[in-house]
């Protein structure tokens, strides 16, 4: 036998999990790998500070599910959002829909892929142009993408309305005539107008009285199942995101810090921002409420012109140690469908 021969077999590597490439994701329809984008900010004559808006998300979402996203204003969340569709450019990284890498996809392919893709935007007063009737906000989209015209374009936009909870014989009032709710509505109308299979729901209910928020949320989860949607819910309130979501992820200052199974995440977090965030969120039962000490963080979050090093959130973790400050953790399975960014997960 020769000395070739005789050499042992090396074992394969095992390429490493990451939330991107999470098994229990079944059929990904969109998939985030190690996206980053950076803004300008302002800075010497030398020197130029740039926001860490978002830095290195990793992300997988199934076809048919509602992915939650949720943290603190300012972390990130919208602007994840929007480089999503395109409506900013990635500075790195990229962003798989359909296993078509949207990043660097240039042209009529990426129109027509965005097409697919639809947006509901945070402020109803905000994102409808004051100057076009409603009919005419709803069917821009299909003008844009030449899909209808003339009275089949009519057709459609008063059977979307329908759907939506919307009388179509409003087609020709204007967004002020509306409540917040009802604007609210049309835009969910005008993002559903061209059949999309994945919509981006940027805060769609914080703008709203508590009362209209739960109709809203219902509306998109009767939508969901009518039409086989998948959603990326972003939020803020983490007890609106456990209510409609599947799973969900945690982000803070331009991380994502863990993802996991809704109930799961609301049982038993694992990263201290979420158990902190969890505690935030009130209970119906008066007795437990009383009872329950909600935990409180020092300081202000930091800037994220110059995040803290490491893990980004030790400068107010109330278990952090000095491996936190020296140590970047890396998102990493802890369990099957759960992924946590923590030296010490389940600690708190």
């Amino acid at each position: 036998m020769s000395a070739e021969a005789a050499q042992p077999t090396q074992p394969t590597p095992q390429a490493t999990i990451t939330a991107a490439t999470d098994p229990t994701v079944k059929k990904p329809l969109l998939r985030i790998e190690n996206l980053v984008k950076y803004f300008p900010a302002g800075g010497g004559l030398f020197t130029r500070n740039v926001v860490h808006a978002v830095d290195g998300v990793d992300l997988a979402i199934a076809s048919g599910e509602t992915l939650g996203l949720v943290g603190e204003s300012g972390c990130g969340k919208s602007t994840l959002g929007r480089v999503i569709v395109r409506l900013q450019p990635a500075t790195s990284g990229h962003v798989y829909f359909k296993d078509v890498d949207l990043t660097a996809t240039r042209g009529e392919k990426l129109r027509r892929t965005r097409q697919q893709i639809q947006m509901i935007f945070q402020d109803p007063y905000a994102s409808l142009n004051p100057r076009m009737t409603v009919g005419d906000i709803v069917a821009e989209p299909l003008k844009n993408f030449g899909v209808a015209r003339g009275r089949k374009a009519e057709q459609r936009v008063q059977e979307v309305m329908r759907v939506v909870g919307l009388n179509p014989n409003f087609v020709n009032r204007y967004p002020h005539e509306f409540s917040g709710g009802q604007r609210q509505r049309i835009g969910i109308a005008r993002a559903l107008v061209l059949n999309p299979t994945f919509i981006v729901a940027d805060e769609p209910v914080s703008a709203l009285d508590v009362s209209i928020q739960a109709q809203i949320v219902n509306l998109m989860e009767d939508l969901q199942s009518k039409f086989d949607l998948t959603f990326l819910f972003i939020a803020h309130d983490l007890s609106v995101v456990r209510h409609i979501s599947d799973r969900i992820a945690v982000m803070y200052l331009g991380k994502i810090v863990e993802i996991g199974p809704g109930n799961a995440i609301r049982d038993k977090p694992l990263h201290p921002y979420t158990k902190v965030l969890e505690s935030s969120v009130p209970v119906p039962d008066p007795d437990l409420e009383a009872a329950r000490k909600p935990i409180l963080l020092k300081g202000e979050i930091p800037s994220p012109v110059s995040p803290p090093a490491a893990c980004r959130f030790h400068t107010r973790c109330p278990i952090a140690q000095q491996i936190c400050s020296e140590v970047e953790p890396p998102l990493e399975k802890k369990a099957d469908g759960r992924f946590a960014a923590c030296h010490f997960p389940g600690q708190l």
